[in-house]
């Protein structure tokens, strides 16, 4: 059998590791031929990918955009042999091979370029013509592709058109300008590191929490207006099948507040936007006093800041276990389903309004960060616990600020702000 052979993922520029690409990478298996079921590596024109139990096929009963298609029999595989540098996107056509009865697939992706994991459900193939499965991924980390058939025995299924779009974390107002902290992945096995996108902030979710690890936004003039604040708090019916969703009325009796992440205030721009963030996985368990009085009088001085000429860029995260609300110590509510966090996290980048956001960050750039307890004894002054990005990430092992420059960085995760 032939092994896997790597193909580079990156040029190199001067001692520096650059993408090959960034843009959309389509594998149409136009350019590859590969005529038998032995495992075998096959130079295809995006790189070279491995075939266990699959081949190129052009038969009449092959379904094909084109000339020709993957055709994956017993519980065989396609994957890559080669990193693409983060990607945004994945869609797969797939369809039934000929007549042959329904099968199971499963996309699954890999860091390290040997472990894979899942993305997303598993897929059947039941149609003679090609549908359209698409995946939302949005990660900048180097990441490989496999396509691993699960079921159906000896019925066979076709795969074409497999497209993956680049991710660009750099465009100005992203929510994720700043870096994914924890390289979260959309997919279903990363239960403790879930990304979700929810269009007005951008989160890693912890399954077994219930709760964010992180939630990631940008807030400027243009999201906020005058819409009231609508309270609808709701599950996330857009969580994985299974998971437990924290309803509107799960934290009641428990001492805590539905302690927003992203703040209602900062999407008062239309009812939609401050809607979404009333949903139940951009909440956690917060203290009254902390909630109300210490992150609402921060949150009224950030957007005040907004106000006046500026654009933020604002990380919120909670870490530990247990915090006091008004019945006393906890670590979980909800009968154990939702943990309650000992500290509660926020980093502020402040810039003047602009374009090119990210290359505006320099050393001279206003960066608050403040590390509060989660207990009723808080005080209500945020300034009282100001400190370093550099502090806050030795407690939760996350790089809070990742696409902002090595050197930049290194110096503004030192500082303490104090104006």
């Amino acid at each position: 059998m032939d092994e896997p052979v790597q193909s580079p993922a990156y040029t190199m520029n001067n001692g520096m590791k650059l993408p090959l690409s960034t843009t959309t990478l389509t594998e149409d298996f136009e350019a590859g031929t590969k005529s038998s079921y032995a495992a075998a590596n096959a130079t295809l024109a995006s790189g070279s990918w491995y075939f266990d139990d699959a081949l190129i096929g052009s038969l009449a009963n092959d379904r094909k955009n084109g000339t020709k298609s993957t055709r994956i029999q017993n519980t065989g595989s396609i994957s890559m042999n080669f990193n693409v540098g983060g990607a945004a996107t994945i869609s797969i056509k797939h369809a039934v091979y000929g007549t042959d009865g329904n099968s199971t697939w499963q996309l699954q992706i890999s860091t390290d370029s040997s472990t894979y994991t899942a993305i997303g459900d598993v897929i059947t193939s039941s149609s003679t013509t090609l549908q359209t499965v698409s995946y939302t991924l949005k990660t900048a980390a180097d990441v490989r592709f496999k396509i691993k058939k699960l079921s159906g025995g000896s019925n066979r299924i076709n795969i074409d058109d497999v497209t993956i779009t680049p991710f660009d974390e750099g465009t100005d107002n992203d929510n994720l300008l700043l870096g994914n902290p924890t390289n979260a992945l959309h997919v279903v096995d990363s239960t403790t590191n879930y990304f979700m996108d929810k269009t007005y902030y951008a989160m890693s979710y912890h399954r077994d929490h219930a709760t964010p690890n992180w939630v990631s936004w940008h807030v400027y003039t243009g999201d906020l207006d005058t819409t009231d604040r609508t309270n609808t708090f709701r599950q996330d019916s857009s969580l994985p099948t299974g998971w437990y969703r924290a309803g509107s009325t799960s934290y009641e009796g428990s001492g805590f507040d539905r302690g927003h992440n992203c703040p209602s205030a900062d999407r008062t721009l239309t009812y939609t936007a401050n809607s979404s963030t009333f949903l139940m996985s951009n909440m956690i368990p917060q203290a009254p006093y902390l909630n109300q009085q210490t992150w609402g009088n921060m949150e009224d001085y950030i957007r005040a800041q907004v106000n006046t000429g500026k654009e933020a860029y604002i990380i919120m995260g909670s870490y530990g276990s247990g915090g006091t609300g008004n019945n006393g110590y906890a670590t979980t509510i909800k009968s154990g389903k939702i943990a309650v966090p000992a500290q509660v996290y926020k980093v502020v980048i402040l810039l003047a309004n602009g374009n090119h956001d990210l290359s505006r960050i320099d050393t001279a750039t206003r960066i608050i960060a403040v590390d509060a307890p989660n207990n009723i004894s808080v005080s209500s002054n945020w300034k009282t616990y100001r400190t370093s990005v550099n502090a806050i990430e030795a407690n939760v092992g996350y790089d809070l600020m990742k696409n902002v420059s090595v050197l930049i960085k290194d110096y503004l995760k030192a500082k303490v702000d104090y104006q």
